[in-house]
């Protein structure tokens, strides 16, 4: 279907629209598909820096998967005030890697799922009670650098899956780099000169063929590219026990984790307004406010039963872009899935051995799009004029900076490290500072422009659209 709205992009399916079950089906499948690694790699790549046992780490993942799944599904139906009724995959986000880590090791288990129970509800909990007050700080201009800069900063990640994964012993290899190529040339292709299911589908295709070449390489030319191992040590069955690692309330844990919910909830905010984006609008105050509700609360539930912090993910958000599928209801059926998954171990392991190279190609594009979603937020409704291209630049150049020279900042304490050494706060709190405090159309102190710059067609601000609130 078309949408009218002036900014918007050409939907198969709009928000409300159903598709056809099995084409549903498939379209959700297709959304787990380009998350289910990443977010399951953040439990493995935990317990491993901790040093847990393969059953504890296995019952992580399991909780990753379901709670996932069950957030998902609260995002697109809502529970009471919590969801947004959006297409926002939800998952374990890498933000919370290091610190989950770091803390693990010196605290305890214990400690960081005591710290999350505390901060997902207090920091992500309070902001979107309150969001109404703080939405004039967070205009397009804002939240449009935020969607660019979770875009911008993960592409290094892609490119480290696409070579065979960051600590792989062949990384670089060329059947990896091959393995990306493959699937980053098949959908892109696909999407470009298909009709109907073949460009729906054409991340899914791209995977499950790239998924199937690296097969072959290992019993036909002797690639050690996919490992079945962990599909024959999974169970069946496994049922959630709370509390398995107990909760403890340290406050240097807690204090950590506050700084990044906050992360956690920019890069909602972004997300958020890069989905709706393909409307042409931004998401309304219900919206923003049940989203990061879902964030805060589900994470905070979680954590009692062992799952890491559950956000939003930003190459989900690049799938609605990319194959003009809004539909909250594939969404949904996405959410069932992961949560089925997570019930299942055995099944959730055979769908984490998909290879990193493989699933590389596809996040690449997809983080691709997240950045171009967040250039299409600013350029859709700011006039880039002299203030603005300012903001962008500070905002971007300090985003970047910090994500690809993070040793820049080891003089700092290591609080200080930790706040300041994330992409997405750094841009986030630049691009909030500056359009706060230099008067502007979007500043919610100073919202016209100075009297002695209209007369300048260079400084002049055209009226900015600001979010819907239908």
């Amino acid at each position: 279907m078309s949408n009218d709205v002036d900014g918007s992009i050409q939907l198969e399916y709009g928000l409300d629209d159903r598709p056809p079950w099995l084409r549903s089906i498939l379209l959700g499948l297709q959304h787990v598909a380009v998350m289910i690694v990443p977010a399951t790699a953040v439990a493995f790549i935990v317990a491993g820096g901790v040093g847990l046992s393969p059953a504890d780490t296995a019952y992580i993942v399991q909780m990753v998967l379901l709670f996932s799944g069950l957030a998902t599904i609260v995002q697109a139906y809502t529970v009471g005030p919590v969801g947004a009724r959006l297409p926002i995959v939800m998952g374990s986000s890498f933000t919370f890697v290091g610190a989950a880590t770091t803390i693990g090791v010196d605290y305890g288990m214990a400690a960081v799922f005591g710290a999350i129970l505390v901060t997902g509800f207090a920091v992500e909990g309070l902001i979107g009670w309150q969001f109404e007050r703080i939405k004039p700080f967070f205009p397009p201009l804002v939240t449009g650098l935020v969607v660019a800069i979770i875009g911008l900063y993960l592409i290094p990640t892609g490119m480290d899956y696409a070579a065979g994964g960051a600590d792989a012993a062949d990384y670089g290899a060329l059947y990896n780099i091959g393995l990306a190529a493959l699937v980053l040339g098949l959908a892109v292709g696909l999407n470009m000169f298909t009709r109907g299911v073949a460009r729906l589908l054409s991340i899914l295709a791209a995977i499950v063929v790239g998924y199937v070449v690296a097969v072959v390489l290992g019993f036909g030319f002797g690639y050690d590219v996919v490992d079945f191992s962990a599909i024959g040590d999974a169970a069946w069955l496994a049922v959630p026990s709370p509390t398995r690692f107990g909760l403890e309330f340290e406050p240097v844990a807690i204090v950590v984790f506050a700084f990044l919910f906050l992360v956690s909830a920019m890069e909602t905010v972004g997300d958020m307004s890069g989905v709706t984006a393909a409307e042409g609008r931004n998401p309304t105050d219900k919206e923003f406010r049940g989203g990061l509700f879902t964030d805060g609360i589900l994470s905070s539930i979680g954590s009692v039963f062992a799952a890491f912090p559950i956000t939003s993910f930003s190459q989900n958000v690049g799938i609605v872009a990319f194959t003009g599928v809004m539909s909250r209801h594939v969404v949904g059926i996405s959410g069932v899935i992961l949560a089925l998954l997570g019930l299942s171990p055995k099944v959730g392991a055979a769908v984490t051995t998909i290879p990193s190279a493989v699933f590389g190609g596809a996040v690449l594009l997809m983080v691709g799009m997240v950045a171009a979603s967040g250039v299409r937020l600013i350029v859709m409704h700011t006039e880039l004029d002299r203030r603005n291209m300012v903001i962008v630049a500070v905002s971007l150049g300090l985003g970047l900076g910090v994500a690809t020279t993070p040793e820049a900042l080891a003089g700092l304490p290591d609080a200080a490290e930790t706040f300041f050494g994330e992409p997405v706060i750094l841009t986030a709190l630049s691009a909030l500072l500056l359009n706060t405090l230099v008067p502007g159309e979007q500043s919610p102190l100073f919202d016209t422009v100075p009297a002695e710059s209209t007369s300048d067609p260079v400084d002049s601000n055209a009226p900015a659209a600001g979010p819907s609130d239908d």
